[in-house]
């Protein structure tokens, strides 16, 4: 049994008339209850035809499409005909007419955790339009799955910033999306009206194994709440042709190119990791079945995480980045767009910075790194007042 209850466990025990008028849901597939309960099922039978409109962020309403910049089109769900308004479209932001008719929008979408994923600024995009129309929003909030503690990461510098980063988060900033709400209402955008129904048992040290909740996969290469911790590191590699293992059974817990020897390259790597820990790099060979050097066997390395608490992805991954830089045959950085982004390179709109390729491009010392993860314990102080959960 679930030792914490999500704030859509808490939603049910609510009175419909707590929340009056014309109701919008944004939400994807990870909205459920700690009973496998979809939320648009809930909304069905809590509000009836006061509940008139569904959005979806990134990957669409059922999690299904792959990519970044495939856009979702609008369309209206066959089941509970409601019309589904896409904020992965050609928009990214609602507009006065989705929200025409609307008196509270609630926002109930699994995040990962990392501040290079797009769900927290679907949700404060959908904050900003709110305030400015005048339509209230309820978040119901939902445990970061890789702990409520651990920052990591440089802090973003806004000359890069874009829909993988739009507001100055260290890349692990141990915020639940509730959190981060409350923070967007008070320092980055024009506040409006805001609730959010928080969870109950979950404590800041938790990881998602921790709370004994089910995991849906709330994006499409995220099949198990293991490869969250991985994530913060390995997407980097989107800004890469290094494969991040999508075409696999376990994206983003994998890495490797076609011209990568795993076991040889294996020793070169452990002088230059000696001092991180929670981990092992499993050599293996795989194949993926569509993306990056689809139908091409890739060496490479399985990440397996043996502690969550001292594993620092974020550090490993730039560390690997700059050795297969400097070690591996044609590897190459992506070129844009990335994000509509079409003239910085989506390795530095990733990393939120181009001190980090810079770093990687001239060979840095590991120490550099830890210079620049000053900033994320500096956010410490920042994100206090707007924390929930003991």
């Amino acid at each position: 049994m679930a030792s914490v209850k999500l704030g859509l466990d808490h939603f049910k025990d609510l009175s419909a008339e707590k929340y009056a008028g014309n109701i919008g849901l944004l939400c994807h597939s990870a909205s459920i209850d700690s009973e496998i309960n979809h939320a648009l099922n809930l909304f069905e039978q809590k509000f009836g035809k006061r509940w008139t409109k569904i959005f979806s962020p990134q990957h669409g309403l059922v999690s299904d499409v792959q990519d970044n910049m495939v856009e979702t089109p609008h369309t209206d769900h066959p089941y509970f005909k409601r019309p589904i308004y896409s904020l992965y479209s050609e928009t990214r932001e609602p507009t006065t007419e989705m929200l025409k008719d609307l008196d509270i929008v609630f926002i109930d979408l699994q995040d990962v955790g990392c501040r290079i994923y797009t769900y927290i600024y679907t949700m404060t995009l959908m904050m900003k339009k709110c305030a400015e129309v005048g339509v209230k929003v309820v978040i119901l909030d939902r445990p970061n799955p890789i702990d409520g503690v651990t920052l990591e990461g440089n802090l973003l510098d806004l000359n890069f910033k874009s829909f993988v980063g739009l507001h100055e988060l260290p890349v692990r900033h141990g915020m639940t999306a509730g959190e981060i709400a409350l923070m967007a209402n008070k320092l980055w955008q024009k506040p409006c009206e805001l609730e959010v129904i928080e969870m109950s048992g979950w404590k800041r040290s938790m990881n998602f194994a921790d709370t004994k909740l089910p995991w849906v996969l709330p994006s499409p290469n995220l099949a198990t709440p293991d490869a969250a911790f991985p994530f913060v590191g390995t997407v980097i590699f989107e800004g890469t042709n290094i494969s991040e293992g999508r075409g696999t059974t376990r994206s983003l817990e994998i890495i490797g190119h076609p011209h990568l020897e795993p076991f040889s390259f294996l020793e070169k790597l452990k002088p230059h990791l000696k001092d991180l820990e929670g981990f092992v790099l499993r050599p293996l060979s795989f194949l993926p079945t569509f993306q990056k050097h689809a139908g091409t066997a890739c060496g490479g390395f399985q990440i397996h995480v043996t502690d969550t608490k001292t594993f620092r992805p974020w550090k490993l991954s730039q560390i690997l980045c700059r050795e297969f830089f400097h070690h591996v045959q044609g590897f190459e950085w992506k070129q844009p767009p990335y994000e509509y982004e079409y003239e910085k390179l989506p390795i530095d709109m990733i990393n939120g910075t181009d001190k980090l390729r810079i770093w990687v491009e001239k060979n840095g010392k590991n120490s550099e790194l830890d210079e620049l993860e000053k900033e994320a314990q500096e956010f410490v102080k920042t994100r206090e007042p707007f924390l929930l959960y003991s």
